[in-house]
């Protein structure tokens, strides 16, 4: 019986080194092998010309390299496009590009669904159905380069992608082992070569592997928090009962950040949850003695989840009170909302998402 083909995409140069001379061949062919996949973004065995005929069919026999392949594409009015991308099994996944003048960002999904359960978030509707692995999360950002050459007839040896966030579905530390391999790949001078000043991953919190992160990776941080107590986040974010805000920012402030760097906290501002002055006041205090920035994002509704936006100047008044308190705050212009491609909009489906009351249980979520 013949074992299963190894996904040589999810690989680091490392493995695929190993991999290589395990076959009898030179270990140089090993890079070779790793540009064709993740520099020059070929997609077949048949591309790589440079490789032998007989090691390319060695390779067909023995090895595949994970993709995805574009089911739906939204255009919004903002220029945003939204991607739907269908994985070797039938899964669904959602990234977002968002091109402006100084940047072409794209958000990447890390996991097919979500376990944190947060109550405002459609994707948490979906649950967790399984984690992406590393040449899946790095697929997306491939697959985007080549439309985003080919519809701005951008030079194909370019790599027109400057930024990547780690936004999307999913909660990028519950799958920190196929994470950090992806992240080095991105990161390869032989791959695309993304700065680590260019990439930022989001948490909701899971505190013991912000750690790791922080160890193991030079990329930077963002903290969805989204209240300033502990009453509110445990009624939005089920991650909270676990770990509390306490717990969150000492995580915060053992977090080693290089000369100039910050953590960035991402405030959803949702009407009459968590926008209040009281609640301002409060968040400024929590970062006191953090290198920080803070994102406010008026809320993106997602029909039945019983959730609403901050108005404008609710929004303006609450980031006058950080700004006065010594924090840098600023209102994030929300790009995509008429494709649902916002924050906290990617659920993969057209139906509304199942209705559950606000201070309803709901079944809990699975934290690490």
């Amino acid at each position: 019986m013949s074992s299963q083909p190894v996904d040589i995409a999810s690989l680091s140069l490392e493995a695929l080194t190993e991999f290589v001379v395990g076959q009898g061949e030179k270990a140089f062919r090993a890079k070779q092998l790793f540009r064709w996949m993740h520099q020059r973004g070929a997609t077949s065995f048949d591309e790589m010309t440079d490789l032998s005929k007989d090691f390319r069919a060695k390779l067909k026999d023995l090895a595949t390299f994970g993709t995805v392949t574009k089911d739906l594409e939204q255009r919004s009015i903002d220029g945003t496009i939204k991607y739907r991308w269908k994985t070797w099994d039938g899964k669904l996944i959602e990234s977002v590009y968002m091109p402006s003048p100084e940047r072409k960002t794209l958000c990447v999904s890390t996991q097919v669904g979500c376990a944190m359960g947060c109550r405002f978030c459609a994707t948490a509707t979906l649950g967790l159905m399984r984690n992406l692995t590393p040449a899946e999360i790095v697929a997306q950002v491939h697959a985007v380069n080549r439309e985003v050459r080919a519809n701005e007839k951008i030079d194909k040896t370019l790599r027109p992608l400057t930024n990547l966030v780690f936004m999307g579905m999913g909660e990028p530390l519950h799958n920190f082992e196929n994470l950090k391999i992806a992240l080095g790949i991105l990161q390869s001078e032989d791959g695309p070569n993304f700065s680590h000043r260019h990439i930022t991953v989001s948490t909701v919190g899971l505190v013991p592997m912000i750690e790791r992160f922080g160890a193991e990776t030079e990329v930077k941080l963002a903290i969805s928090l989204n209240a300033s107590n502990d009453e509110t986040r445990d009624v939005i974010m089920p991650v909270n009962k676990k770990w509390k805000i306490a717990d969150l920012m000492e995580a915060c402030r053992k977090f080693p950040l290089k000369q100039g760097r910050r953590i960035t906290f991402e405030y959803v501002l949702m009407n009459g949850v968590n926008d209040t002055d009281d609640d301002a006041h409060r968040l400024a205090k929590l970062v006191q003695g953090v290198p920080a920035k803070v994102n406010l994002i008026q809320y993106n509704e997602n029909p039945g989840l019983g959730f609403h936006t901050t108005v404008d100047n609710r929004a303006e008044r609450f980031r006058d009170i950080l700004d006065r308190a010594g924090v840098a705050a600023f209102i994030r212009a929300n790009r995509g909302r008429d494709i649902s491609a916002a924050c906290g909009q990617l659920a993969n489906t057209e139906k509304e998402p199942t209705f559950v009351p606000l201070g309803a249980k709901r079944a809990p979520a699975a934290v690490p």
